[in-house]
């Protein structure tokens, strides 16, 4: 079984029997104990704030981090045309994930081309917003899944002037927080299971090393997911 609870680094935890399903057997425990949070928003922010469909164009910002990697295979596997922004040591990791293509943000600025899409999904809220906005289609939906300053502070600050903007721009402009429940959990349970999507690791520290965990956490580099395991 895996799935969330509410808590922090434990050897032990006691989760609601609505908050967990069955583990796939094609994934490993620290592959699925890296869904509850990424994954979830991920999915609710394509599909809830989206309202993604099948040929759709999509562009993830940080698709290389925890919650973009979980966006570009489940864009792909709703039939979507995914862009994936990431740094330049990423860009086969993103590939590999299955995005069409991959913009290097050292090297492009992704809100400079000509390419319109029906859905940004932005991890990091890196550009400014008018800029976003410009590259959205004219029903596009551009949605903040996180921003720079760490806490709640920028994605707040970022949510603020989405908010501020949306009337004139004419589009979607929003943020959104991840709610957790068991229909969500059960379907990427079962897009694991086909193989759809695979959690993506960067590395994994043990119980006793959950402080360089953070460290590594809040150097803003980490391809997917950190894990704690526990022996």
């Amino acid at each position: 079984m895996f799935g969330g609870c509410r808590g922090a680094f434990a050897e032990y935890a006691c989760a609601a029997d609505t908050s967990i399903v069955a583990k796939p057997a094609n994934v490993t425990f620290e592959q699925a104990a890296t869904v509850a949070v990424a994954g979830y928003t991920a999915l609710q922010g394509l599909r809830d704030q989206g309202k993604i469909q099948r040929g759709h164009n999509v562009l993830v910002n940080g698709a290389s981090g925890g919650v973009g990697t979980f966006a570009v295979q489940i864009a792909k596997s709703f039939g979507a045309r995914v862009t994936g922004v990431c740094s330049t040591r990423n860009l086969d990791l993103v590939h590999s994930l299955g995005a069409d293509r991959v913009i290097d943000y050292t090297r492009e600025d992704f809100t400079a081309g000509s390419d319109r899409y029906d859905i940004v999904l932005d991890c990091h809220a890196s550009r400014p917003l008018l800029a976003c906005a410009g590259i959205l289609a004219p029903t596009g939906s551009y949605i903040i899944v996180g921003a720079p300053g760490g806490g709640l502070i920028g994605p707040l600050r970022a949510a603020v002037k989405a908010f501020a903007l949306a009337p004139f721009v004419r589009r979607t402009l929003t943020m959104m927080t991840a709610k957790p429940n068991h229909d969500d959990l059960a379907l990427i349970a079962d897009l694991m299971k086909t193989g759809a999507v695979t959690p993506v690791i960067d590395r994994g520290y043990r119980l006793d090393e959950v402080p360089d965990a953070i460290r590594y956490l809040e150097q803003g580099h980490a391809r997917g997911k950190v894990v704690i395991t526990v022996a």
